[in-house]
């Protein structure tokens, strides 16, 4: 009988197909999105007038300006590293879904590699930058210095750079097997340069504006590509679809 009934749910999954099981992409992307913009919000709103500082300011700046705004520091860190957490799920969940489709390519392991690299990087920016909001470590004009330029590169170019491939990944992938729309995946594939070459950011300080658009941009290609990959698609067995990447 149980061999039998395996045969039967077997057979209906191959003839009928199946549904993808998982978390909403739509929801995810949009939970990122917002998260992120309270983190900018928070920064805007609590620190009262005060203007915004590069690590490439002058020490003492820096020192007075975190010891001056500890509360905007902490919740606008603390949002920052909440937004890691639905970016990350929205990578593993939009590569297995690619891989539930039946999508057999090194793409989806760049995606995976590049999509957990950037929720990293916002992990790694929110606790340096939290760390800023300590009494004793905003004391030291060194210190703030330090861990300041950290959140600032891991937030920035580690991010562009893992969002980069994670944009990538999919869009190459999801372009030869029609998975997503020509503009989209070229929308994708540009945010792929964009992130790339914000690499370049460390020796030369110009290449610092790929990052915002990289990141910004990259909220409406997340949004549309979650739309897109959220369609209704069943699959039948033996579908698998293979390409070079």
């Amino acid at each position: 009988m149980h061999i039998l009934f395996v045969y039967v749910i077997n057979y209906y999954m191959t003839k009928r197909g199946t549904r993808f099981r998982g978390p909403s992409l739509i929801f995810l992307a949009a939970a990122h999105v917002l998260v992120f913009a309270a983190s900018l919000i928070s920064a805007v709103a609590l620190r009262h007038g005060a203007s915004f500082l590069t690590p490439f300011s002058p020490a003492d700046q820096l020192r007075d300006f975190f010891s001056q705004n500890p509360t905007a520091v902490r919740v606008s860190n603390f949002f920052l590293f909440g937004s890691a957490v639905p970016f990350g799920i929205f990578a593993v969940t939009a590569v297995s879904r690619l891989r539930f489709y039946g999508v057999r390519a090194a793409g989806t392991n760049i995606a995976l590699f590049g999509g957990v690299s950037a929720a990293l990087s916002l992990v790694f920016s929110g606790i340096a930058g939290w760390a800023l909001s300590v009494p004793e470590v905003s004391a030291s004009a060194v210190a703030v210095k330090a861990i300041y330029f950290l959140s600032f590169l891991s937030g920035g170019v580690f991010y562009a750079v893992g969002f980069g491939l994670l944009a990538a990944g999919i869009s190459i992938t999801s372009y030869f097997t029609r998975l997503l729309p020509a503009w989209l995946a070229g929308l994708g594939m540009l945010l792929a340069l964009t992130g790339e070459f914000s690499s370049l950011s460390l020796i030369a300080y110009p290449a610092n504006f790929l990052i915002p658009f990289t990141r910004f941009v990259g909220f409406l290609w997340m949004l549309a590509a979650a739309v897109v990959l959220s369609k209704d698609r069943r699959v039948t067995g033996g579908s698998a679809i293979t390409n070079s990447l």
